[in-house]
């Protein structure tokens, strides 16, 4: 059964210490995708996910103009960092590790979502919503993202490991069904 992603009542969201003493928290705004959503076998649940590099928020413009640049996502070149699932291993009725591709400047490289499954709720508006919670880290390097600066107090100005959170809704779509010859 097909799902799209309720992209108003979606959060991708991302935190690297900087300075070694602090995180410094941010997120994607634009975020598409689907989600064959198996409500009876969630292992056979496959997840395709688009997400536009240049939507980067952190709450700094200076920040985020840097972050779209070469030195980063170099957001001009790789308009969209992208997540396709592989497969699921079931933890229990409401815990699963999804394991994907995640594509960052064209760079590709395997990560495991540690998943909670929120439920299903019918909306006020008829439609049929499941939500979820995801997180993994990455070591940012691994995707080519190397830019830094070493600090005179020791360490770097931002770390390699990035952790990354997501609040997903998804919403049901209507079978269509399928037209006679």
């Amino acid at each position: 059964m097909t799902w799209t992603i309720d992209s108003s009542h979606t959060r991708v969201g991302f935190s690297a210490r900087h300075m070694m003493i602090t995180n410094v928290n941010g997120e994607f705004e634009n975020v598409e995708g689907t989600v064959e959503f198996n409500e009876e076998n969630p292992t056979a649940t496959m997840v395709d996910v688009k997400i536009e590099a240049a939507s980067i928020n952190t709450r700094d413009p200076q920040r985020d103009g840097h972050l779209k640049s070469p030195d980063f996502l170099d957001a001009e070149k790789f308009p969209y960092l992208t997540f396709k699932s592989t497969r699921v291993e079931q933890i229990d009725e409401s815990t699963a590790k999804m394991y994907g591709d995640l594509t960052i400047r064209g760079v590709t490289r395997p990560v495991v979502m540690n998943v909670e499954y929120h439920g299903l709720a019918k909306s006020p508006w008829g439609s049929i919503n499941a939500g979820f919670s995801a997180t993994t880290r990455i070591s940012r390097k691994e995707w080519g993202l190397e830019w830094n600066v070493a600090l005179e107090t020791g360490g770097f100005l931002v770390s390699d490991a990035v952790n990354i959170t997501i609040e997903l809704e998804i919403v049901k779509q209507p079978e269509v069904e399928a037209q006679a010859a």
